[in-house]
């Protein structure tokens, strides 16, 4: 339990210390008009209060990736917390600040016109183009995974038998009343309940298996496990780990995500709380669900087992309903259910938004956004009836891949004005040879290079890429490429320093 209780109070230094640090770093104007007052459109322009816009973006970011993610990741033991602590505190809650900060700046402009804008015209439309994939793998995942729990809990607790499919329907329906729908209508409206739900349940099951005569807290393990790779499966630590735990982490969904309270947040003040908070938080989450995938179960042999059985829904299923009966099980498992159905519909709601700012159609009438949001349902019904397993995959690299491209960004912005640069350029390193080295060397998805190969071709590329960014953007001010804005009626307007 000490070591689970380490780990949290880290992040939560993480927040108060470098959160701050970075704060000031990046330079907050609370004078300046937030896109929520400057461009209020009533749809998706709208603002909010600061406690209701955290829980809504807490909601959109966590899906099932800071639960299953660190379920699996669990598999190298707690290495996975190390790696949540420090991904989630030095990459994943400065990128997600950046990712925020610099859209309010920018009157609420999407990551691939952020991108575009201090990367150039060519990283813009890459960027449109793999924002739009990777938005739509979430949207699937973050379908499929919630229906086939759903059908789980109904068909083993009740009389009732509910096929998958239908599940799938339901959820789609509410997606897209979700996507067109002004965001205060129902995601600013319920969102922070669900929010709320979600924490309450997270802590419950802690605690119950922190007071359980039959399982403690990682307990079998001491602080110098983090160092060591107890995968009972013989598989490598580096990259994989750093692919299969990205929520909790550094995900580039969030990136994604950002913008949507960006064009909420009533003051720019309130941006680390908003970004760099929520992102700690879901690292809070993380940690809870890696820690009791370790220590439910007897051993990591166990703990494979499981997820061989039934996937990481199963460890969710088997825990929430060991730990806490029939009554609180089913609450436990719905507020899981809740975390990839509230990120799945701001998925699509987020496409929808890169679409219109790509294409300059304005979306303040429903016929608009239909006409958006349409072909991302289509092909996003047509992705579900892939293999889970197979999209699963896809998403991960795509997540990584995104993240480095917006940290890419943010280093861009900070060379461009002179400021401290490395706070996102060092995990943008890192992360840059991770996904090299993965896509490289994996034979499924990639090219089946061998690992010292690949790792120095992954090396080799982030240092050239690091060289490339300095170099275009040092010094250079803010970037006189004016990509539109999602409100098309008002012109984009220079970021100032």
């Amino acid at each position: 339990m000490i070591l689970f209780l380490t780990c949290v109070a880290a992040l939560i230094a993480g927040y108060f210390i470098y959160g701050a640090f970075v704060e000031k770093v990046f330079g907050v104007t609370p004078a300046r008009p937030t896109p929520a007052h400057s461009q209020k459109d009533g749809v998706d322009f709208v603002p909010m209060s600061t406690p209701k816009v955290y829980l809504v973006q807490l909601l959109n970011i966590a899906g099932v990736g800071p639960i299953f993610g660190p379920i699996m990741g669990a598999l190298y033991g707690p290495a996975a917390m190390l790696w949540i602590v420090l991904g989630c505190i030095f990459a994943g809650a400065v990128r997600d600040y950046f990712s925020g900060m610099l859209s309010v700046r920018n009157n609420g402009e999407s990551v691939p016109s952020l991108s575009g804008r201090y990367l150039g015209r060519g990283a813009k439309h890459f960027m449109n183009l793999f924002a739009i994939v990777l938005l739509l793998l979430v949207g699937v995942v973050f379908v499929s995974a919630p229906a086939g729990m759903i059908t789980n809990l109904v068909n083993d607790q009740t009389s009732w038998h509910v096929e998958v499919g239908t599940m799938v329907a339901i959820i789609f329906a509410y997606y897209i009343l979700a996507t067109i729908v002004p965001v205060d209508k129902i995601i600013g409206r319920f969102y922070p309940f669900f929010g709320a739900l979600l924490i309450f349940m997270s802590v419950g099951l802690l605690a119950a298996a922190s007071y359980s005569d039959q399982h403690s807290i990682l307990s079998q393990f001491t602080a110098s496990d983090m160092l060591t790779n107890l995968n009972p499966n013989d598989m490598p630590l580096w990259p994989a780990l750093f692919i299969t735990i990205a929520c909790g982490a550094i995900s580039g969904f969030h990136a994604t995500q950002s913008p949507l309270m960006a064009r909420c947040m009533e003051n720019e003040k309130n941006g680390r709380f908003v970004f760099f908070g929520a992102m700690i938080g879901e690292g809070v989450i993380a940690l809870i669900w890696c820690a009791i995938a370790l220590s439910y179960f007897d051993n990591l042999e166990g703990l494979s087992a499981a997820i061989t059985n039934g996937g990481p829904g199963n460890v969710v299923y088997a825990s929430s309903f060991g730990l806490l009966g029939v009554v609180g099980g089913v609450l436990a498992f719905l507020g899981v259910v809740i975390l990839p159905i509230t990120s799945g519909d701001t998925a699509f709601r987020s496409s929808r938004l890169i679409m219109a700012e790509y294409f300059n159609v304005e979306q303040k009438g429903i016929r608009n956004r239909l006409f958006m949001a349409a072909p991302l349902f289509v092909l996003g019904g047509i992705l579900t009836q892939v293999d889970f397993g197979v999209i699963w995959r896809y998403f991960g690299f795509a997540n990584q891949a995104t993240a480095v491209m917006m940290l890419w960004t943010a280093s861009a912005y900070l060379l461009r004005h002179n400021k401290l640069h490395w706070i996102t350029t060092v995990p943008a390193i890192f992360m840059t040879a991770v996904c090299v080295t993965f896509i490289l060397n994996n034979d499924t998805l990639g090219f089946g290079m061998a690992m010292n190969v690949s790792t120095t071709i992954g090396l080799i590329a982030s240092l050239i890429t690091t060289v490339y960014v300095i170099r275009i953007s040092k010094g250079k001010g803010e970037a006189p490429l004016a990509p539109s804005s999602v409100n098309v009626e008002k012109p984009s307007q220079p970021v100032d320093a």
